[in-house]
């Protein structure tokens, strides 16, 4: 027994174990081995590293005895976990987590851990959560980089959709920082400081070529101070003919559309780079855009929202916002969702989802106008299978969020009787018919 614990209670720092045991002790006792190995991690997590890199190479000549050490393992993290016992669940999942850097254990396994912890988040769960990101998340945005976005549109989820409030200002803190790691490819705690021995040295080489490429400063001043004299000549000798033809310059018209192009490029890494819509919404104001690019801008919020897998709340919100900040915002996203309208027959499936769905935040929050519909006709002939799909979707996404009595209330609006006339009409018998029928196979027949 004391011949496997000694190599396993003092692991070198250089991470290098020399491998010196006997082949009988790992095959017959091998409970003794895997037990060994979990209480030596458990007493000195920080080298969980090198342990796992010696699991790794008993596992290639052992398979046994690494499917036993990781059976034991999640044993004993399902026990503490249902303890809430939070230091001894870090420890064996940081271990787990190594293991899997090491290919000993499936990324599947990382996966199942981050659902369980994230499906009733706590302060607790999802601090367990990020300490076992920290220490495997570049191996699953290797392996499995698709699992790995839904694990933090999970994590950006909690934060954005009202389940932080019910978590610690530090747990959200780390939630944010984790984010950040992500960003850096999981590149947390690679900063160490190593002495220069010939720092003075090097820094008087640093002069150097700093002095060949941008010069001194003393030089640059006499050469701008030289410059302005020069200026202040040409400017007292210019001939009045001088100035006619300063002014006849020639205009350049871009038909590239480059600027177009950027300001697209920054829009869209200033939304992926928010946390919350709030943030988005600041940093998109801050950038202070033109006048011309205003409806740009609009557009370029609404594509974002329908090119995503599935809807995201935090689109509706960004709307909402620059709806409620100025009139011309408000009119142009009323005037993109009566066009949609028009053109919903482009639309695939998921694209026409999303943008119902964002069409139907914004009305459930009073950000647009319910006039949107006044070009409506729910006719036969007047309508095409996407139309009615896509006005099917809106309805029932606003019956979810205001109910269908207040929905009623709002459709029966005296004052907005001419937006509605076209989906319940009452000008022509089949017309009606149709209406009634329309609204009674999607479930909402209390609307007619």
């Amino acid at each position: 027994m004391f011949a496997l614990r000694s190599p396993m209670t003092r692991p070198p720092r250089s991470g290098k174990m020399t491998i010196d045991l006997d082949l009988q002790n790992l095959v017959m006792p091998e409970g003794l081995l895997v037990r060994s190995i979990m209480q030596a991690q458990a007493f000195s997590p920080v080298f969980s590293h090198v342990y796992a890199a010696f699991v790794a190479v008993i596992n290639s000549k052992f398979p046994h005895i690494g499917e036993l050490l990781l059976r034991r393992l999640i044993v004993q993290f399902k026990r503490s976990f249902r303890r809430n016992d939070k230091g001894t669940t870090i420890t064996v999942s940081k271990f787990i987590a190594h293991l899997i850097n090491q290919r000993v254990a499936h990324e599947v396994l990382a996966l199942e851990i981050m659902i369980l912890m994230l499906e009733t988040p706590t302060d607790d769960s999802v601090e367990v959560s990020i300490a076992f990101l920290k220490e495997c998340g570049a191996k699953l945005t290797e392996v499995s980089p698709r699992a790995l976005d839904t694990i933090f549109t999970r994590l950006r989820g909690i934060l954005q959709d009202g389940d932080s409030s019910n978590l610690d200002k530090r747990v959200q803190y780390m939630i944010e920082v984790v984010m950040t790691i992500r960003k850096d490819n999981f590149k947390v705690g690679q900063y160490v400081f190593k002495l220069d021995p010939d720092f003075e040295k090097n820094e008087k080489q640093y002069e150097e070529i700093r002095a060949e490429i941008i010069g001194d400063a003393d030089d640059s001043d006499e050469e701008g101070s030289d410059d302005e004299d020069e200026a202040s000549g040409d400017e007292g000798g210019e001939q009045p003919g001088a100035t006619a033809a300063a002014s006849g310059t020639t205009e350049i018209i871009d038909n590239t559309e480059q600027n177009l192009v950027a300001f697209r490029r920054e829009v869209y890494l200033t939304i992926q780079s928010s946390l919350d819509f709030q943030e988005a919404a600041h940093k998109l104001l801050k950038m202070r855009v033109p006048k011309e690019m205003e409806t740009e801008l609009c557009h370029m919020l609404v594509d974002c929202c329908c090119q995503q897998r599935t809807y995201e709340r935090f689109y509706g919100l960004l709307c909402e916002r620059f709806c409620r900040l100025r009139k011309e915002y408000q009119e142009t996203f009323e005037k993109i969702a009566c066009d949609t309208y028009a053109t919903i027959h482009r639309f695939d499936i998921t694209k026409l989802r999303n943008m119902a769905r964002l069409v139907s935040h914004l009305l459930f929050t009073d950000a647009i106008s319910w006039t949107i519909f006044t070009d409506v006709k729910l006719t036969e002939n007047d309508t095409t299978s996407s139309g009615r799909i896509y006005l099917k979707y809106i309805f029932q996404e606003l019956c979810e969020s205001m109910g269908l009595a207040k929905l009623y209330e709002r459709t029966s609006d005296p004052t907005l009787q001419t937006a509605f006339a076209g989906l319940f009409p009452r000008d022509n018998p089949q017309n009606t018919r149709f209406a009634i029928n329309f609204f009674t196979l999607t479930g909402l027949g209390g609307l007619t």
